[in-house]
C-alpha cells in the first residue's frame, strides 16, 4: 500500500473547522438544554445497556483475545516500523508517558473507591463479608486488567503499523485502509477523524470537570479550602494552563519529564502504603487475588448477568468497557505516537501486560488495605465516608496513615500531574489529527486545542452540563466499536500480506546476496573488506556507480512500458522505485550509514582526540534496512542486486494474489 505525500499545510481544514463546529454545537447543547440533553444521551445510554450490551462484552474479548495471539503468532517479530528502525525512547520513559496518559487517574480516583463499593454492596450476595471482599478485589482487577489494556494496545497498534510501516498518516482514518483504500483521505477519512477529536475533546474535558472535584475535596480535607465551582474554575485553569506549557515544550520535554515525575511519585506513594499498612497481607492478597483473576477471567469476561438481571453490570462494567473504548481514539493515538520501532511482541508485553501488573498492584495495595481497615480493624468511618462521597475516599484513607498530611499533599500533587499529563496528551493528539498526522505543527495549534479543553470543562461545569456530555461520550463507543473491529480485521489482512512477504525474504533465495565476484578476485574482495571510509567515499560512490546502475535498469524497464522514478534524498540516499498499479510498488535504496570505528582499526592522534567514524553504502527496501554493504560493487554487482530484489518482489506479488 502507498500513502499519498503530506500536505505542506499544517491545518486539515474540514477536520479542524469541522470537529470544532461540532463541538461547539455540543457544548451549546449540553449547556442550554441542559435537562433535554441528559435525558436523550440517558436514554440512549439505557438503550445500549438494555439491547447491545452483548456487543461490548463479545468485542472486548475478541479485542484481548487478538491481542494476546498477535504477541504468540509470527506477527510478533513484525516491526511497527521499518525493519532497522529502533525505538524512540528507553523502556522506562516509554511506560511513564503510556501509563500517565492511560490510566493514572482513574487509580488515584477509583484505587480506594472502587474495592470499598464491591465490598459494601456486591452484584450477588451480602455485602461487608469476607466473601464479599474477595469478591470485590476480583471484580477490581477484572475491571483494571488486561481487558483495558487491550483496547488501547489494539487501537495503538493499528495505527502504529500503518503509520510507521507503510507511511500512512498517524491518524484514526488510517485504520481503515485495508478497507477503502485511498478513500481515507476523502469525507470518510474526514468523518473519522472528526468522531475521534470530538471524543477526545470531550473525554479530556469531561475528566478534567469530574477530577477537580476530586482535588478540591483533597483540599477543603486538608486545608479547608471551600468546596465550590469558583475555586474548581480556578483549578481548571491551572491545570489547563500548566498543560499548556507542556504540550508548547512538546513530546520530549514537558510530557516527557511530567510522565517520569509520576511515575516516580506513584511508586513512592505505593511504597509508603505498603511499608505502613498491613505488608504480609497486603502480599498475600497480590498473590491470590491474581490468581483467582486469571483462573476466572473468562467466566467473567463474558457474564452478562442475564440469569440474575440487575443494574449493576451497566454502572460498572459496561460504564468501563465503553469508557475505555471512547478514549481509546485519544490514548491509543497517544501510545502510537511513543511505540514507532518496537515488534509487536515487545509492545505487546509493554503496552498489555507490564501496566496491568502495576494496576493490579496498586488495586491490591490501596483497596485490600481499606478492606483491612473496615473488616478487621472495624474503621467503619472509612466505608461510610466513601458511601457519601467517593471523591473523598483516597484522602478518607490516607488520614490513617503516619504523616498524613505528607502523603496526602504528594497525593494531590500526583492528581493534579496526572490531570496535566491527560490534559496535554490529549492536546497533542488532537493537534496530529487536525493537522493530517503531521507532528512539526505551530505551538498556535497545540495551544488552541488545549485551551479548548479547559474552556470546555469550565463551560459544563458552570452549567451542570458534565454528566451529559459523559454518557454522550460512553454511548459514542458504539459506532466506535463497529469500526474498531473492521479496522482489526484489515490489520489481520495486512500483517498476513507483510509475513508472508518476510518469509519469502528467507527463503532459498537469502535477503542478503552472495558476495560480488566480478573482475579484481578474491584481493578485490579482501581490500573491500579492509576499508572504513568516509562519508564523500560513499556519497561518490554512490553517485558514480549506483546511479548509472539505477538509470541502466530504469532505460530497460521504461522500453517495456514500467513507471520507473530515481530521485536523491536530503541526507544523500538514491532510492529505485517501480510503480505498479494496484498492488505494492518497489523500492530499493542505498544509503550512506555511519558507524563508530572499530577499536582494532589503527588510527593517528587526530582520530584518537574524537571518535572516528566509518561509513558503509547500506541497502535498504521498503520493509526498512537489509543490514548489508554495497560499498567497493561494481555497476553489475549493483544491477544483479536490485535485479535480485525485484525477482522476490515479484514472486511475493505472485504468491498473494
Amino acid at each position: 500500500m502507498e500513502a499519498k505525500q503530506p500536505s505542506s499545510s499544517h491545518l486539515n481544514a474540514p477536520v479542524f473547522y469541522g470537529s470544532a463546529v461540532i463541538i461547539l454545537a455540543l457544548v451549546i447543547y449540553s449547556v442550554a438544554f441542559q435537562s433535554h440533553a441528559q435525558t436523550l444521551f440517558g436514554d440512549t445510554q439505557a438503550w445500549i445497556i438494555a439491547n447491545v450490551s452483548w456487543l461490548y462484552i463479545l468485542a472486548v474479548a475478541l479485542i484481548l483475545l487478538m491481542v494476546v495471539l498477535l504477541a504468540f503468532s509470527r506477527y510478533g517479530d513484525i516491526k511497527l516500523g521499518p525493519d532497522h528502525s529502533e525505538p524512540d525512547y528507553s523502556a522506562l520513559t516509554w511506560f511513564a508517558m503510556l501509563f500517565s496518559a492511560g490510566m493514572g487517574i482513574g487509580l488515584m480516583f477509583f484505587g480506594v473507591a472502587e474495592p470499598v463499593m464491591h465490598f459494601l454492596s456486591p452484584p450477588v450476595g451480602e455485602g461487608g463479608t469476607s466473601a464479599a471482599a474477595y469478591e470485590a478485589m476480583k471484580i477490581t482487577f477484572f475491571h483494571w486488567g488486561l481487558h483495558a489494556w487491550a483496547i488501547y494496545a489494539i487501537v495503538a497498534m493499528i495505527l502504529a503499523y500503518f503509520a510507521y510501516r507503510h507511511g500512512l498518516p498517524l491518524t484514526l482514518r488510517s485504520a481503515l485502509y485495508p478497507l477503502i483504500g485511498e478513500r481515507i483521505y476523502g469525507p470518510i477519512g474526514h468523518a473519522v477523524d472528526i468522531f475521534a477529536i470530538i471524543g477526545t475533546v470531550l473525554g479530556v474535558a469531561t475528566s478534567l470537570g469530574l477530577g477537580v472535584t476530586q482535588i478540591n475535596t483533597g483540599l477543603n480535607h486538608l486545608y479547608g479550602l471551600p468546596v465550590s465551582v469558583p475555586v474548581q474554575i480556578g483549578l481548571i485553569i491551572a491545570t489547563t494552563l500548566l498543560a499548556t506549557i507542556s504540550v508548547v515544550t512538546g513530546l520530549d520535554k514537558g510530557v516527557r519529564r511530567l510522565s517520569e515525575l509520576n511515575l516516580t511519585l506513584a511508586a513512592l506513594l505505593l511504597l509508603m502504603v505498603l511499608i505502613a499498612g498491613p505488608t504480609v497481607f497486603i502480599l498475600q492478597t497480590f498473590v491470590q487475588n491474581t490468581g483467582s483473576y486469571l483462573s476466572d477471567i473468562v467466566n467473567k469476561t463474558f457474564n452478562l448477568y442475564a440469569y440474575e438481571p440487575n443494574d449493576w453490570i451497566g454502572g460498572w462494567t459496561l460504564f468501563y468497557w465503553g469508557w475505555w473504548l471512547a478514549w481509546s481514539p485519544f490514548v491509543g493515538l497517544f501510545i502510537a505516537r511513543i511505540s514507532r520501532g518496537r515488534t509487536i511482541r515487545e509492545f505487546v508485553t509493554g503496552v498489555l501486560l507490564v501496566p496491568t501488573a502495576f494496576t493490579l498492584l496498586w488495586m491490591t495495595v490501596f483497596g485490600d488495605t481499606a478492606i483491612h481497615m473496615i473488616l478487621w480493624e472495624h474503621v467503619s468511618s472509612l466505608g461510610e465516608a466513601i458511601e457519601q462521597d467517593s471523591s473523598l475516599a483516597l484522602f478518607a484513607f490516607l488520614e490513617h496513615f503516619p504523616f498524613s498530611g505528607f502523603i496526602s499533599l504528594i497525593a494531590i500533587i500526583m492528581v493534579v500531574v496526572f490531570f496535566v499529563t491527560s490534559a496535554d496528551s490529549g492536546a497533542l493528539v488532537v493537534d496530529m489529527l487536525a493537522s493530517g498526522g503531521q507532528q512539526g505543527t505551530p505551538v498556535w495549534q497545540r495551544i488552541f486545542w488545549a485551551a479548548s479543553m479547559g474552556g470546555v470543562a469550565i463551560a459544563l461545569l458552570l452549567a451542570d452540563g458534565l454528566t451529559a456530555l459523559q454518557t454522550a461520550t460512553i454511548a459514542s463507543a458504539l459506532p466506535f466499536t463497529i469500526a474498531l473491529l473492521c479496522s482489526m480485521w484489515g490489520l489481520l489482512k495486512a500483517l498476513r500480506l507483510d509475513a508472508t512477504k518476510q518469509g519469502l525474504r528467507y527463503q532459498a533465495l537469502s535477503t542478503s546476496p552472495s558476495a560480488p565476484r566480478s573482475a579484481g578476485g578474491w584481493q578485490r574482495r579482501l581490500r573491500t573488506l579492509m576499508l572504513f571510509p568516509r562519508r564523500a567515499h560513499v556519497v561518490r560512490f554512490i553517485t558514480e556507480v549506483v546511479r548509472p546502475a539505477y538509470e541502466d535498469i530504469a532505460e530497460e524497464m521504461r522500453k517495456q512500458g514500467y513507471a520507473v522514478d530515481i530521485s536523491e534524498g536530503d541526507d544523500r540516499r538514491l532510492r529505485f522505485e517501480i510503480t505498479h498499479e494496484g498492488e505494492p510498488d518497489f523500492i530499493y535504496e542505498v544509503r550512506p550509514r555511519a558507524y563508530a570505528m572499530p577499536s582494532f582499526v589503527a588510527t593517528s592522534e587526530d582520530d584518537e582526540r574524537e571518535e572516528r567514524k566509518y561509513f558503509r553504502a547500506e541497502v535498504h527496501l521498503k520493509e526498512g534496512g537489509q543490514d548489508y554493504d554495497v560499498m567497493g560493487w561494481s555497476r553489475e554487482d549493483v544491477i544483479s542486486d536490485i535485479l535480485g530484489q525485484y525477482e522476490k518482489h515479484m514472486h511475493f506479488l505472485h504468491m498473494v494474489r
